[in-house]
């Protein structure tokens, strides 16, 4: 975990902890690095934002400290990030800058950098940039006169964005009634034009951005509205997407959430099917339900698991060629068609099955069987957190825990990456027990830990 740079970019409080010093710091220092990495002494970086009041304040900042280096600033507007991985490529731009907290509330804000591939940016030009913002390990140069770097703005991005998503799309959707929840985010802007133009009948909540209700009681996070619209507009559908629309969640005709292990088992089957399902393997990460594994053995799809977080995900994708990932919480990757998650390809392609099929989504996602899960975060000490792979009577007692439960079901402890928190998670057919032997494990955790 780097200092400034989570698994998802940099993020905090606009304008207490990331603020417009430090966005401008990771502006210059951005391109410092890739002026070096790219041997291109005047790089092109474009930078998109989702709807939050703080983004145009930090768009500027990043801008100014990009342009003080002598770098070209091109400003997408409003977009997905998604949308930024794919524009990179497409525009053939040394870096994209998306300015996003994803599914966070309003206040907060991120910082995450694109290479010119569409993948977020390496380890270690995170870390370089790090340095030279913290340890003033070089001192980016001050470009004057004509080698001041200068900002222009596109009106295609949008557009571009958009004719290639519906160019990833099979079929269209005409007889599909669909609701969408935009969570006030990025997809207030793409999902309208996207999803009627290929032919769905389409009604839309959270769909008018203010600056402050990105994500409020709305979205992939908050999905009692959308239940609820679904079930009394006879919707045959409800897609929920985050503020900055990378992921997915969806809602079936009866208002029951299908998560992302769902869909991607719904998905990797019907992708099997049409042998599409590159060496019959999706990969997902280790939180993924047991019923989701149990899915797979019977419809003899091979399951690749990483740690937590989507990076891991598409590490293991790209390093083993598979073209299927993500995880339960709806960032899936199809890497024939994205370099990240991004929920409006990943509703293109569950429609698409759903129109192919003739199955409503109810009976697709009743094919996976959910194992009852649950999760308790136990606060610990910084101390107890580094100790926590160490500590040998929890390990006795997790191992005794799982014995307990045997094939039935499993137990996973987990430090958290970005809190002094230990996650205890367990799952199996038996919700007494595993409640039971949840709490056991957490009472140990907190003696040994606080």
């Amino acid at each position: 975990m780097g200092r400034l740079f989570g698994t998802d970019g940099a993020r905090g409080v606009a304008n207490s902890e990331l603020t417009c010093e430090l966005s401008m710091q990771i502006g210059r220092a951005a391109a410092m690095v890739l002026s070096e990495t790219t041997q291109n002494t005047r790089p092109k970086v474009m930078i998109g934002m989702d709807t939050r009041a703080s983004s145009q304040m930090l768009e500027a900042a990043i801008s100014a400290g990009l342009c003080s280096v002598g770098a070209d600033v091109l400003l997408l507007g409003v977009i997905p990030t998604p949308a930024v991985a794919f524009l990179v490529q497409h525009y053939q731009y040394d870096a994209g800058i998306m300015i996003s907290a994803s599914h966070n509330p309003c206040e907060y804000n991120g910082i995450k950098i694109f290479q010119s591939n569409g993948r977020k940016l390496p380890d270690a030009l995170e870390e370089k940039i790090e340095s030279i913002i913290l340890d003033a390990s070089a001192v980016p140069p001050v470009k004057v006169g004509g080698d001041v770097g200068r900002v222009s703005t596109t009106e295609m991005a949008i557009f571009d964005y958009i004719e290639h998503l519906k160019s990833t799309a099979t079929t269209t959707f005409e007889d599909i009634k669909v609701a969408v929840d935009c969570a006030n985010g990025a997809s207030s802007i793409t999902a309208p034009e996207l999803f009627m133009s290929l032919g769905a009948e389409c009604l839309f909540i959270s769909a008018h951005p203010n600056g402050v209700n990105i994500n409020d009681n709305c979205g992939s996070t908050h999905l009692e509205r959308l239940q609820d619209f679904v079930v009394r507009n006879a919707c045959d559908i409800g897609l929920a997407f985050d503020g900055d629309a990378d992921r997915l969640l969806v809602v079936d005709s009866l208002g029951r959430v299908v998560d992302g292990d769902k869909i991607i088992a719904i998905c990797a089957k019907y992708m099997k099917q049409h042998s599409l399902l590159n060496n019959n393997t999706a990969v997902v990460t280790v939180m993924s339900n047991m019923g989701f594994f149990e899915f797979c053995d019977k419809n003899g799809i091979r399951c690749e698991k990483t740690k937590v977080g989507d990076r891991y995900v598409l590490e293991n994708m790209l390093e083993n060629g598979y073209n299927l990932g993500g995880e339960q919480s709806g960032h899936i990757i199809f890497l024939d068609n994205a370099t990240t998650g991004d929920g409006q390809l990943s509703a293109i392609k569950l429609l698409t099955v759903l129109k192919e099929s003739g199955k409503p989504l109810s009976e697709l996602a009743d094919e996976m069987e959910v194992f009852p899960q649950i999760l308790n975060n136990i606060r610990v000490s910084e101390f107890g957190k580094a100790r926590f792979g160490r500590d040998d009577e929890i390990k006795h007692a997790i191992e005794s825990a799982q014995a307990e439960l045997g094939s039935e079901g499993r137990v996973l402890v987990r430090v958290s990456g970005t809190e002094p928190l230990v996650r205890v998670m367990l799952e199996g057919r038996d919700e007494e027990k595993i409640r039971r032997l949840g709490d056991e494990l957490a009472e140990v955790v907190k003696e040994r830990l606080l």
